[in-house]
């Protein structure tokens, strides 16, 4: 509880430090606004047309059925990634013929594309919620499990000695020992594993369903919908960067103060 409570506390520090991020975001617009004045509406709409589509898109409630849609199946695979991912790369960090067994597994599942899984799972599972969220655990499952398991194997030797020296208590050395090493591989792992489910998702409702914000991508480019594609794809990394840069962001500022 007073972990949680002191990240509120320092949430509005937290935002004041983001000046520079809110920076590129504004310059990356305006570079958009210069590729629409060289490019023409059809090819690149401006900045303030896809903002006003995007607009009207929210204020429909079978638009936020869509996002609700892409948001279940993105976390039921990011969810299932990241318990099997981080339980089994800590486990297979702390013997070494597990480790060095997983290694090859590991690069099939990172070396083999994803649209290769995504046609694999249309043929087990059909076209439906089984294919997008198994395609979304198959990418995202080996970056959390590589990031558990680089944690373990890197803990250092003479702090296991000193906590063992002092004879500390198991749940003392597990939360100013060992946690604080891991979790500093595990989170970023985590973030990456969220990343990459959130574009994975979206492909494979593109190519395999007829509901969800991929779906509805893939009308848009059929139309030749630019704004309303914009607008899909600004909802996407919107999204993405307020869970990352206002939830996730801040846990990990609070839990890494040991690296100052």
């Amino acid at each position: 509880m007073n972990f949680i409570l002191k990240i509120i506390k320092d949430f509005p520090a937290y935002l004041w430090s983001g000046w520079g991020a809110i920076g590129s975001i504004f310059l990356f617009i305006a570079c958009w606004d210069v590729g629409n004045q060289v490019y023409g509406n059809l090819v690149l709409p401006s900045p303030l047309e896809t903002f006003q589509t995007l607009n009207l898109m929210l204020q429909d409630d079978a638009v936020w059925t869509e996002i609700n849609i892409t948001l279940y199946r993105a976390f039921t695979g990011f969810a299932i990634s990241l318990v099997f991912g981080s339980v089994l790369g800590l486990l297979a960090g702390f013997f070494a013929t597990a480790s060095m067994m997983s290694r090859p597994i590991v690069t099939i599942l990172v070396g083999m594309p994803p649209i290769a899984w995504i046609v694999l799972a249309m043929i087990w599972f059909g076209m439906g919620d089984e294919t997008v969220i198994f395609t979304v655990v198959v990418a995202s499952f080996p970056i959390i499990f590589v990031g558990a398991l680089q944690g373990t194997r890197t803990l250092d030797g003479d702090l296991k000695q000193m906590a063992n020296s002092f004879k500390l208590p198991w749940h003392m050395k597990f939360m100013d020992v060992y946690f604080p090493h891991i979790f500093s591989y595990v989170f970023p792992a985590w973030v990456s594993g969220l990343g990459m489910a959130w574009k994975i998702v979206v492909m494979a409702e593109l190519l395999a369903t007829s509901n969800g914000i991929g779906a509805s991508l893939a009308v848009a480019r059929s139309h030749l919908d630019t704004p309303t594609a914009l607008a899909l794809v600004t909802i996407m990394i919107g999204s993405l960067m307020f869970i990352e840069y206002i939830i996730l962001e801040p846990i990990k500022r609070e839990v890494e103060l040991w690296r100052s």
